[in-house]
């Protein structure tokens, strides 16, 4: 069973996946997603979470990128 403070990260981190897919398709560049780009690569992230950051980050441009092609 999560203890209350691996369930709150896991909460963070959903939101912040939400947050990103809410922006995906509204700007090629857009700020909100970098900053959630941004946020999962810091150390912020890393503090709370055993997740490697750079394969979060890579799978959700990844799908930013497949909604631009089509």
């Amino acid at each position: 069973m999560l203890d209350p403070y691996e369930r709150l990260a896991n909460a963070i981190i959903i939101q912040a996946v939400q947050d990103y897919r809410k922006e995906t398709g509204t700007a090629k560049t857009n700020p909100e997603k970098a900053k959630i780009i941004a946020w999962i690569l810091s150390g912020d992230f890393s503090a709370i979470t055993d997740l490697k950051p750079e394969v979060l980050a890579a799978a959700l441009q990844k799908e930013d990128e497949r909604i631009w092609e089509q």
